[in-house]
């Protein structure tokens, strides 16, 4: 057995350390942990390889996975903007605000119309103040809250405010409804559909979830665990990692010296010359060697005219979004 997990480590690539996101689909029924821990098992690489962002169990699409230097990024995934596509079951509310929950209310939703609930979901737009389940993951008083729900434990929750760019109607085809949102972080898709059913009086739990993005990591250039379990097969798994800077390409970019970039290793401040006349006080640059290479991220400092160094990679590999020269 020892021989054979030897074998596969040899083929995942252990070795030389592996930097880059995978863009996967996450499976519905697993755990993101689930599926880090399988990611690790079939690669072979035990350390360095993470999550951007938690998805429930009873949710699938986007988890990216992070290798190497992309782990130091992480922040970045989870403050992304996110795209979601929600089934709401009207009618029955459970509490864990899901279908996987016990069954705490049903009401009768033959009196909602389309129009209830297209104003209903007004309230639901924009800066909006959200209480987050009692089955998740946040803490309180250094208990996760899902161990006090499943000891039939509740206790308050601070509503926090959460920002719903967009929220739409699909689909109406009563008891479910299809709703499709862009939010920023912390938002509880769960507690959308849950509240919203409270607003319309008859209560609702959500009885599916996919995430349609993560940044500008889509659904459609995702990859199924199994495809990815195929391509570890065939040694070809490293090919569908996506560059550091993929994540990063909402930032202007520039090219620089090697007296810049020798700088930028010490630590210290850097001039980026005439760039810093239309740059924003701690406005993020990225950062190329001559070769193509990413280097890292600058944070322009206005009172001193300097660019702070922010995140600096080590990458041998030029990335295909460099700037041109």
């Amino acid at each position: 057995m020892a021989q054979h997990r030897s074998r596969r480590g040899r083929r995942g690539g252990q070795g030389p350390l592996v930097n880059g996101f995978l863009v996967l689909d996450k499976p519905v029924g697993s755990t993101s942990m689930d599926v880090v821990r399988k990611i690790k098992r079939l690669t072979g690489m035990r350390k360095r390889v993470g999550h951007g962002g938690t998805l429930d169990p009873l949710a699938s699409g986007i988890l990216p996975i992070c290798f190497g230097q992309a782990t130091r990024l992480m922040e970045h995934l989870i403050n992304e903007t996110k795209g979601y596509r929600m089934d709401v079951r009207l009618g029955v509310t459970t509490d864990t605000y899901d279908a996987e929950g016990q069954v705490v209310e049903e009401r009768d939703v033959s009196h909602i119309t389309r129009e209830q609930v297209e104003e209903a979901l007004d309230a639901f737009r924009g800066s909006i103040l959200q209480k987050p389940p009692m089955h998740s993951a946040l803490k309180k008083g250094g208990k996760r809250l899902y161990e006090l729900a499943r000891q039939g434990l509740e206790v308050e929750r601070e509503a926090r405010e959460v920002e719903v760019y967009t929220l739409d109607l699909l689909e109406f085809n009563p008891p479910l409804i299809t709703l499709e949102s862009e939010c920023g972080r912390g938002v509880y898709m769960r507690s959308l559909a849950h509240d919203l059913g409270e607003t319309l009086g008859c209560g609702a739990h959500t009885a599916s979830l996919v995430r349609l993005r993560t940044g500008g990591f889509r659904i459609e250039e995702a990859v199924t665990l199994e495809q990815f379990a195929e391509a570890v097969e065939e040694n070809r798994w490293k090919e569908m990692l996506l560059p550091l800077d993929s994540l990063l390409l909402n930032m202007k970019a520039v090219s620089v010296g090697e007296g810049v970039e020798r700088m930028l290793r010490n630590g210290h401040p850097v001039s980026l010359g005439h760039r810093g006349l239309y740059a924003g006080h701690l406005e993020n640059y990225r950062l190329y060697a001559h070769d193509g290479r990413f280097l890292g991220v600058v944070k322009f400092d206005r009172s001193s005219n300097r660019w702070n160094p922010y995140k600096v990679f080590r990458l041998r590999e030029p990335s295909p979004h460099a700037p041109l020269p």
